[in-house]
């Protein structure tokens, strides 16, 4: 090989590594670095959060945020303690996803504008159209208050149900040898309802640090049902005096089904009061109507011939 070759090859080598340098920094020079990179990952990550927003549900996206708005004005309007009895409605409900108090007073808000335009619109101009807009916002006010209610009724009556088979479950579980704890694990796990819920959240509670007699008493105050409040009145005490506890829970289960049998007694008695309206303005109209009718008929043509 001759020195030109050599040289040659030796420039063109050195040629291509200038060329392949000036490259590199010119495609690193295009990338961001430092307080700009950090800039531009917060403005990707606000990108991907408006991509997400834009693919919500619409109730989440116009509806709710369009509630929120009225939330001064129900707030405003409403008396003072409102915001705690209306916390103390959606305990009792279970606190349904998505509904906080804001949001419940934002709803009071909105129903009673709403409320009031529709009966305006419905009744018209004049004196009429002023008492049906009174009537309507008056409705529109109160009615999230009646249905977070209602729903709070419902859940105690089906924690009141359940609650004694879930008792009888957790006194089976505790005799077998399981814990307290593990035991109350396994009557969450296997059975339905707000009850198994309700348990759940003890359990959970008393992981991140509750105490058991402080998780039961919180128990307690979700719930308006007597019997579940006597059974955490009795739980609390053996926790504190080292009762042993299947004892404590075989005497409760009996009291439960006890409970159960004379409410189901008591409900079986009410049936015939209940009854006898209907029965009054219901049926017996009807039977006179296709007993005596025929009769009644006839007395009419046997007597309008002889007048």
């Amino acid at each position: 090989m001759s020195p030109d070759l050599v040289l040659y090859t030796a420039a063109g080598a050195i040629g291509l590594s200038v060329v392949l340098l000036v490259l590199a920094l010119v495609m690193g020079s295009a990338q961001p670095t430092g307080v700009a990179k950090s800039l531009a990952v917060i403005d990707q990550m606000r990108a991907q959060r408006e991509v997400a927003k834009h693919e919500l549900p619409f109730k989440e996206r116009i509806l709710f945020p369009a509630v929120d708005a009225f939330k001064a004005l129900g707030n405003r309007l409403s008396p003072a303690g409102t915001a705690a009895r209306l916390q103390k409605n959606l305990d009792f409900a279970g606190n349904p996803p998505g509904w906080t108090v804001d949001r419940l007073l934002g709803v009071k808000g909105a129903g009673l504008v709403g409320g009031t335009l529709l009966a305006w619109l419905i009744g018209g101009l004049g004196i009429r159209g002023i008492l049906f807009a009174v009537v309507g916002g008056a409705a529109g006010f109160w009615l999230p208050d009646l249905l977070i209610y209602n729903k709070g009724l419902h859940r105690q009556e089906l924690i009141r149900r359940s609650l004694p088979d879930a008792l009888d479950m957790l006194t089976v579980c505790v005799e077998a040898g399981l814990g307290f704890d593990a035991a109350m694990l396994q009557v969450s796990r296997n059975t339905n309802g707000p009850i198994s819920g309700e348990f759940s959240r003890v359990l959970q509670e008393i992981q991140i640090g509750k105490t058991r007699a402080d998780a039961f008493q919180d128990l307690a105050t979700r719930t308006n049902v007597d019997e579940l409040r006597t059974f955490v009145a009795a739980i609390v005490q053996a926790d504190r005096l080292g009762i042993p506890i299947a004892n404590v829970l075989r005497e409760q289960s009996k009291e439960m089904r006890l409970i159960r049998r004379q409410r189901a007694e008591e409900k079986a008695q009410k049936v015939p009061v209940k009854i006898l309206f209907p029965l009054i303005f219901c049926i017996f109209p009807a039977l006179f109507v296709v007993i005596i009718g025929p009769g009644v008929i006839r007395m009419i043509e046997a007597f309008s011939g002889t007048l």
